[in-house]
């Protein structure tokens, strides 16, 4: 295990208060990227296989549709994680993230995560719990931006 890795994630908000063991698991695997600016960390149908912990840098969470343009969703910084189409089938992105300026990553090793889980009761619901907090939190976000209109055009219109 690297423990560098398990270092930064027990300083995550994410992952406060996580059982040792649990951190252990998911540090198994992991590794750390680097992106720079208007890369792609993922793309919209792409096999959604990575959960990421933003290190450093910010992401673009978009939303493209060839007719219409990019829509930017979120921008996520350090501390927040990307990416939990992981968790349900079909197992694909629904949207896509760039780096708005160079960005560093630990990635983790979804499938790692998800064997685990099935394995470890334990670890899955408390990792389900923590993944379902973000989501709840980033629709309630979402929402508010569809009421007051304030979803920004993406810096690019076509990819």
């Amino acid at each position: 295990m690297n423990d560098s890795i398990k270092q930064i994630l027990e300083a995550c908000p994410f992952f406060a208060g996580m059982k040792s063991e649990h951190l252990r698991i998911i540090a198994e695997g992991a590794t750390q990227a680097a992106f720079g600016p208007e890369e792609f960390v993922f793309q919209e149908g792409e096999p959604a296989n990575r959960l990421y912990l933003v290190k450093s840098g910010r992401i673009a969470v978009e939303a493209h549709e060839p007719a219409n343009g990019t829509i930017r969703v979120q921008v996520l910084g350090p501390g927040n994680i990307l990416g939990w189409s992981w968790m349900f089938p079909p197992f694909v992105w629904h949207l896509r993230a760039r780096a708005v300026e160079p960005v560093k990553v630990i990635v983790l090793n979804a499938a790692h995560l998800l064997i685990c889980a099935e394995r470890e009761h334990d670890f899955g619901y408390e990792l389900m719990k923590r993944v379902a907090q973000v989501v709840i939190q980033r629709l309630q976000i979402t929402r508010k931006q569809l009421l007051h209109g304030q979803f920004e055009a993406g810096e690019r219109t076509a990819a």
